[in-house]
């Protein structure tokens, strides 16, 4: 009998033991059935500087750029922060949660510094700071919610579960997931440093674009790098106006793309706004002049390398000089669309390039800009100016973005349409952009402007377009995540 109970309560001893070490089983948003109701909490000393008080603002374990599980999966950065947070909440309540009854996540953009739910004498700074929602029902029915910064860094504990508070914005919601037939996104790029790289992929970004001169003979290690990383890359190569009207020059730069193509690049924009003549000599400018270029260029990277997608030069979107279209100094770019078509530009491309870079309201919207109806202020409008000409050829954006000065200060006079768009617009539109430009099957590629730049002066506010902000967050990393597949 005593040989009995004492095996009897061995083997209770050993069953508490696999169960206190079996990795914790967590009910997603979306599969709500619980699992089998064995929770144990045993009780955890609180680390070194935390507080007995909560665990807001703590460290998240596992923060920084991709994680994989043992089997070399990557882990959806949903679980990880999911993780970090009943990390947290186990230093909370000073019990360590294995099991939980159910969780949901939701990505959304808050207000500040400390995604709503300071510590007391925290200091907070006001701005947009993406970050997910995560919620935990424990076994004894209780709720808790919990904010983690996108980078995973921060986990904050909030006392109210649901009450939004904090006006945050879910930017989970910004339009069908971008599936349309061979589109891609991307962004063009100042540094292919670690930062850099990591932001394109927790944005689900495909490709970068740099732009090179036709002297620069750095494309093989810089198409190297980015093969490296699982990326494709759109060289923009532009010369300089000087030098178009030269001898021999289209012959010139038509072989060294070739080199570009044989070296590696998944694609090759042939120049630049060349419809002005900050690009193009003026008094001749003439997309005649331009389609010769275009089709020795063509022809040379086909012959190296035909799987590099050739996309024309995309315009500058202007109407600025007059009814016409036509002035020395430069085309408005539905005229000078139209003289490539007439010059039978559509043989030597295989997408049709363009900007859209002056948007101050939605994507979404075809009206309602106040500085009036213009065409190129509106997203369908522009891409529908760029690409009819040219019988069915797909649009590929070369540059698109949405300028704010937020986090910089004023925006130069000639930059001021654009003083009201905030960060968080700017996140919530080139998400919608990528959205719409999947659906509409016109579109093959969208090179949002710019991931990382950093000149921010009196005449040039590249910085106001970059993703990575000056603060370091990214939220439009979030928004575009959340929509491309």
């Amino acid at each position: 009998m005593k040989l009995t109970k004492f095996l009897i309560a061995a083997s209770l001893f050993c069953l508490a033991l696999v169960f206190f070490m079996t990795p914790a089983v967590n009910v997603g948003a979306q599969d709500a059935t619980a699992t089998p109701a064995i929770v144990i909490l045993t009780a955890t000393p609180n680390t070194p500087g935390s507080t007995a008080g909560g665990a807001a603002g703590t460290p998240a374990a596992g923060a920084g750029g991709p994680v994989t599980d043992a089997s070399g999966k990557e882990i959806p950065r949903e679980i990880r922060a999911l993780r970090a947070a009943r990390t947290t909440l186990s230093k909370k309540l000073l019990q360590r949660i294995d099991y939980v009854k159910a969780w949901t996540w939701e990505l959304l953009l808050f207000k500040d510094s400390a995604l709503g739910c300071p510590t007391e004498g925290q200091t907070v700074i006001p701005g947009d700071a993406a970050g997910y929602l995560i919620t935990i029902t424990t076994f004894d029915g209780k709720q808790y919610e919990l904010h983690v910064t996108y980078e995973l860094d921060k986990v904050y504990y909030c006392n109210t579960v649901g009450g939004n508070a904090t006006g945050a914005n879910p930017i989970t919601s910004v339009g069908p997931i971008a599936l349309g037939g061979s589109f891609e996104a991307g962004a063009q790029i100042l540094d292919f440093g670690q930062r850099t790289v990591a932001d394109l992929k927790a944005a689900k970004m495909k490709w970068i674009k740099v732009q090179i001169t036709p002297n620069d003979y750095s494309d093989k290690a810089k198409a190297d790098a980015a093969h490296a990383q699982g990326l494709k890359i759109l060289f923009s190569v532009k010369g300089s106006r000087d030098e178009v009207l030269g001898a021999g020059f289209n012959d010139r730069y038509a072989t060294y793309v070739g080199v570009v193509a044989k070296d590696g690049a998944d694609a090759i924009e042939i120049w630049n706004e060349q419809n002005i003549d900050r690009e193009w000599p003026s008094g001749h400018i003439d997309p005649a002049l331009y389609t010769q270029l275009l089709s020795k260029s063509f022809a040379a990277i086909k012959a190296n390398n035909p799987n590099t997608i050739v996309i024309s030069g995309a315009l500058a979107p202007t109407g600025f000089f007059g009814a016409g279209g036509k002035a020395d100094a430069g085309w408005n770019d539905d005229v000078y669309y139209q003289g490539m078509a007439a010059a039978g530009a559509a043989q030597y491309m295989d997408c049709v390039g363009l900007h859209y870079n002056e948007g101050i309201i939605s994507p979404t919207q075809g009206s309602g800009d106040p500085r009036g109806g213009y065409p190129t202020y509106y997203f369908d409008s522009m891409l529908n100016r760029a690409i009819a000409p040219f019988g069915g050829k797909p649009g590929c954006y070369t540059e698109l973005g949405y300028l704010t000065p937020q986090g910089y200060g004023a925006l130069p006079a000639g930059f001021a349409w654009a003083k009201d768009t905030t960060v968080a617009q700017q996140a919530q539109w080139l998400a919608e952009a990528a959205s719409k430009a999947a659906a509409s099957g016109k579109v093959r590629l969208m090179i949002v402007f710019n991931m990382d730049f950093v000149l921010f002066s009196g005449s040039d506010p590249q910085a106001g377009y970059a993703m990575i902000r000056p603060d370091g967050t990214c939220p439009a990393c979030a928004s575009l995540a959340a929509v491309l597949p």
